[in-house]
C-alpha cells in the first residue's frame, strides 16, 4: 500500500468543519468532500483519510496536511490533477507527496498554527466580509500582547474550550504575536495542539481586552474558573496556517 501526503487549502465558509461527527453529524464537510473524489479516483471504497489538525465550522486552511493509503498507481501528478478536476473550487490541493508507510498526519503532528485576520475602518469591505472578521476600532495591540504572554506556556485550557470530555485538557500554547496596522490586524497563534473551540476563545479573549470591555487580568480568572472566557470569535476570519513534523 502506498501512503499520499496531501497538502489542502480551503475555504471553510460554507461546510461544517472537518470533519462532523456523532449527534450533529454530516456530509457537508471538507473531508468528506475529498474522500468521495478519493474513492472515485481509487476505486477503492474502503479508503480513510487523516487530517492534521480538525478545523470547525466556518474555518479556513491555508495548509492542511492529510494522508491517506491506496493501492492504485496512479502517478502523484495524476493524482493531484484529477483531485483538483473534481473537487469543489473551494478546495484546493496544492502539493502532493508519497511518504512512508508509517506517516501519520494526526498523529505525527508536533506542532499547530492558527491565524486570526481583522480589517479595521469605519465601513465593512464588501470583497472581504466572507474571509476576514471585521472591527470598527482599533484594537490596543500592546495590552492585547502582554495579555497574550499570560497563555504563553503548558496550562489547562479546559476553560478556553467547548470540550465536554478529553484525556487530557493541558496544552502548551509556544507563540503567540500579534501583529498589524490601523487597517488589518492578525494574530497568530502557534501551540503544540487545540481543544475545541480554544483557538476562537482565546482570540476573542484577546479582541475584547484589546477593546477595553475586559481587563488583562481575566486571563488568570478564567485559568482559575472565576470568569469565562469570551464567546468563541467569528470563524471567518480564523485560518490554520501550518500543520509542523
Amino acid at each position: 500500500m502506498r501512503n499520499i501526503k496531501l497538502t489542502i487549502e480551503y475555504d471553510g465558509s460554507r461546510y461544517q468543519g472537518w470533519a462532523r461527527l456523532g449527534k450533529n453529524e454530516s456530509n457537508n464537510t471538507i473531508s468528506n468532500k475529498i474522500l468521495e473524489v478519493l474513492k472515485k479516483m481509487t476505486d477503492e471504497s474502503d479508503i480513510e483519510l487523516y487530517c492534521g489538525c480538525r478545523t470547525e465550522v466556518g474555518v479556513h486552511a491555508y495548509a492542511q496536511i492529510a494522508n491517506f493509503k491506496t493501492s492504485s498507481a496512479m502517478s502523484i501528478q495524476d493524482i493531484k490533477h484529477y483531485l483538483n478536476r473534481y473537487l469543489p473550487m473551494d478546495i484546493a490541493i496544492i502539493d502532493v507527496e508519497e511518504v512512508s508507510e508509517r506517516f501519520h498526519a494526526q498523529l505525527n503532528a508536533v506542532s499547530k498554527t492558527y491565524v486570526y485576520r481583522m480589517t479595521i475602518s469605519d465601513v465593512p469591505s464588501v470583497f472581504d466580509r466572507r474571509h476576514t472578521y471585521h472591527c470598527f476600532k482599533i484594537p490596543d495591540k500592546n495590552l492585547m500582547q502582554q495579555a497574550a504572554l499570560l497563555l504563553v506556556g503548558k496550562h489547562d485550557f479546559k476553560n478556553f474550550s467547548t470540550v465536554k470530555k478529553s484525556k487530557s485538557t493541558v496544552r502548551e500554547i509556544l507563540d503567540i504575536d500579534i501583529y498589524g496596522d490601523i487597517e488589518e490586524m492578525q494574530i497568530m497563534i502557534h501551540a503544540d495542539d487545540f481543544l475545541h473551540n480554544m483557538a476562537r476563545m482565546i482570540v476573542s479573549t484577546l479582541l475584547d481586552i484589546g477593546l477595553g470591555t475586559r481587563k488583562k487580568d481575566v486571563i488568570e480568572d478564567i485559568f482559575d474558573g472565576k470568569q469565562e472566557p469570551s464567546a468563541p470569535c467569528d470563524p471567518r476570519g480564523l485560518y490554520l496556517q501550518e500543520v509542523a513534523y
